[in-house]
């Protein structure tokens, strides 16, 4: 499947889609300073290096504003681009969008803008991070 070729406006305020990096980690998080969403993102973090060395990108992906991810990348001083799906418009083009207008916990890997494994379902949100990196 081809990953949806969108522009997000990331927590930087760079316009970026993902769908264009040679290799890219994009994982979807329902709401920033959440406990399950702040695991997950310190994790990816914690992680980047590795994922770097491999050649990949990475992305975290919400529903939040481009202000509100600003205040979570300072505050967990994370190292790649946060983007805003503002409106759910990408969510929703991957069929993960949830009623209350917030993405699903999902996790894609992307090569040459096709998604080449996807990860959801996992019983705890900073497990994505670690079965992403084993994927790459």
């Amino acid at each position: 499947m081809e990953f949806p070729d969108l522009e997000l406006t990331a927590h930087t305020g760079e316009r970026v889609s993902p769908a264009r990096a040679p290799k890219a980690v994009v994982y979807f998080f329902p709401k920033a300073f959440t406990q399950g969403c702040t695991r997950e993102t310190v994790r990816f973090n914690e992680l980047y290096p590795r994922f770097r060395e491999r050649g990949y990108e990475v992305y975290g992906v919400s529903t939040d504003g481009v202000e509100t991810l600003r205040r979570f990348a300072e505050r967990y001083k994370v190292q790649f681009k946060l983007l805003s799906d503002e409106g759910g418009r990408l969510a929703s083009q991957l069929g993960i969008l949830r009623p209350t207008g917030t993405a699903e916990r999902v996790t894609y890997i992307v090569v040459g803008g096709r998604v080449v494994h996807v990860l959801r379902g996992l019983k705890s949100a900073d497990e994505h991070a670690d079965r992403a990196l084993e994927l790459t």
